[in-house]
């Protein structure tokens, strides 16, 4: 009796918890960590006012310093297209069997600024706001779209000035201006997309900002801006490919769209063949992908 009063207690070790069993004990889940695509979706749709607020704060920004402020955002297209018109319309002769080529060249540089300015600011969206990505949680996919949300705001205003030139050269008021609202919401969607992969490189190499000029300046010349792409195709002997592939560049696909849109000169038959087809699906191939393949490295943001 004695001796089992006197028997000491247990010693055997209880197994310590992990620190994944801590975590699921307490609720806590890993910082950062990567949601299911359904759930960054309804993230990125909880945080749409903050979205829209940051692309026009950012717009208000971006001339707040200069004596025409917001000026500015109409001045800079419009000089861009008057350089052009003087090097390849005047000096180069391709306005020549263009009708209407004033309004044909400031519509290919509005929509074709919209593209390139989007796919630049996507490409600093998180190397260029680390401070931002580092201090606060959120779907990181917010800024390559704000940033293109702002590209949108600021061809708007360019819009505005791009009807009076159309106007004031004698393009009429038709009923097939409503067509630029659905070509400029598939355009969107592509730039999102475009946005969206070039964050994730430009997150990994930021150096790519430095080539995307040079990349994106060769794309613009290929592009139909300043000359017909239908013109070229009609009267040339390039090879079938090459002229299919001038055809279908994305690029080229929403400036046609948008020619066809607004002015009245610029026929069905100088679209190619099946263009609204064509301008879907690279907006579902490049939005939709674009913004999958940003999802897949979400935890990757701001580390390292």
């Amino acid at each position: 009796m004695s001796q089992a009063l006197h028997t000491p207690p247990s010693t055997a070790a209880v197994p310590a918890e992990t620190p994944a069993q801590l975590a699921a004990r307490f609720g806590l889940s890993v910082s950062g960590a990567r949601p299911t695509l359904r759930a960054y979706v309804r993230q990125l749709w909880a945080r749409r006012h903050f979205i829209t607020a940051f692309a026009t704060a950012k717009l208000t920004a971006q001339y707040s310093q200069a004596k025409l402020g917001q000026l500015w955002q109409v001045a800079n297209p419009l000089l861009n297209a008057a350089v052009y018109y003087f090097i390849f319309g005047v000096l180069l002769g391709t306005k020549h069997g263009v009708p209407d080529y004033i309004p044909f060249l400031v519509t290919g540089v509005f929509i074709w600024t919209f593209t390139q300015s989007s796919i630049m600011a996507g490409t600093r969206a998180i190397s260029g706001n680390l401070g931002l990505v580092r201090a606060l949680h959120f779907p990181r996919a917010a800024l390559p779209i704000s940033f293109c949300l702002q590209q949108l705001q600021q061809l708007l205003f360019s819009m505005a000035a791009l009807l009076v030139i159309l106007l004031c050269f004698g393009v009429p008021v038709s009923l097939s201006w409503v067509l630029a609202i659905p070509a400029l919401v598939l355009q969107f969607m592509f730039n999102a997309g475009m946005a969206m992969i070039m964050a994730r490189m430009g997150a990994k190499t930021p150096d790519i900002a430095q080539l995307m000029p040079f990349l994106l300046r060769t794309w613009m010349y290929v592009s139909g801006v300043m000359w017909s792409i239908d013109k070229l195709t009609k009267n040339s002997d390039l090879p079938p490919a090459v002229m299919t592939a001038l055809e279908i560049n994305p690029a080229a696909v929403y400036i046609d769209l948008m020619r066809f849109a607004l002015i009245d000169s610029f026929h069905a038959s100088q679209l190619p063949h099946h263009v609204w087809p064509a301008a879907t699906g690279w907006a579902l191939l490049v939005g939709v992908g674009g913004f999958i393949y940003f999802w897949k490295a979400e935890e990757t943001y701001g580390r390292g």
